[in-house]
């Protein structure tokens, strides 16, 4: 049974009298522990698909069945767990609070899941170490460099050990080198047995993954394995 079941997956959005068809019927099976880039220009619906596999947002039509359950019509309450437990997202944006410390900033998601301090503060400063950044634990976000914020926010995805890290662009607001370094981290976590889905619109990164999926005009235009799987 596939990790990512999206089965004829469709979402409109409607702005006065104007709709949008950001997907139109789309398919997809990511297993268990791939590595997946999907890529796609601005406007090609690639964003859309994220939500829908983030539980951030629901479709109009279609079926999703995330590890066997169907979350594509299921209350806000219950995609709200499921993103809480099942997936760690990683943003082009970082998404840090500015007036916490890098310990603090992956420390907090695991307040929300009720994790004890002692237990918290142990998942949050292990997962800043694994990221190379475990002598900031006391730096704030503007105390540190894009690469590092990002890879505080890579703690923060991590530190409660889903089972699926879902990555927007997260190279976005990086130089080149800082860029390399977060890939490396990405593909560090693969390779530990994670579920890997990163969303680009960089042909260049798209190639270097396991499993490449192309979204044109809010439909699948390619679909395949560029390594044994």
């Amino acid at each position: 049974m596939p990790l990512v079941d999206i089965r004829n997956l469709s979402k409109i959005y409607r702005t006065g009298a104007e709709e949008v068809h950001a997907l139109g019927g789309v398919s997809l099976r990511v297993e268990a522990g791939e590595f997946v880039t999907i890529v796609g220009q601005s406007g090609s619906g690639k964003s859309t698909l994220m939500n829908m596999l983030g539980c951030l947002d629901l479709p109009d039509s279609g079926e999703y069945l995330l590890d066997g359950e169907d979350v594509a019509h299921i209350p806000e309450t219950a995609l709200a767990r499921i993103r809480n437990r099942r997936i760690g997202f990683i943003f082009q944006g970082f998404n840090l609070i500015p007036s916490l410390n890098a310990l603090e900033n992956v420390e907090l998601p695991l307040i929300y899941r009720g994790i004890p301090t002692r237990q918290r503060r142990e998942l949050a400063r292990s997962a800043l170490e694994q990221v190379g950044i475990g002598n900031r634990l006391r730096h704030r976000p503007g105390q540190l460099s894009g690469g590092q914020q990002q890879r505080v926010a890579i703690a923060r995805a991590i530190a409660a050990r889903p089972p699926i890290l879902l990555a927007d662009e997260p190279t976005g607001n990086l130089d080149s080198g800082s860029g390399a370094e977060v890939m490396g981290i990405l593909r560090a976590l693969h390779a530990e047995g994670r579920t890997v889905i990163l969303i680009t619109h960089d042909d260049r990164i798209a190639q270097t993954a396991q499993h490449l999926i192309r979204i044109v005009d809010g439909t699948v235009a390619e679909d395949r394995y560029l390594f044994p799987a």
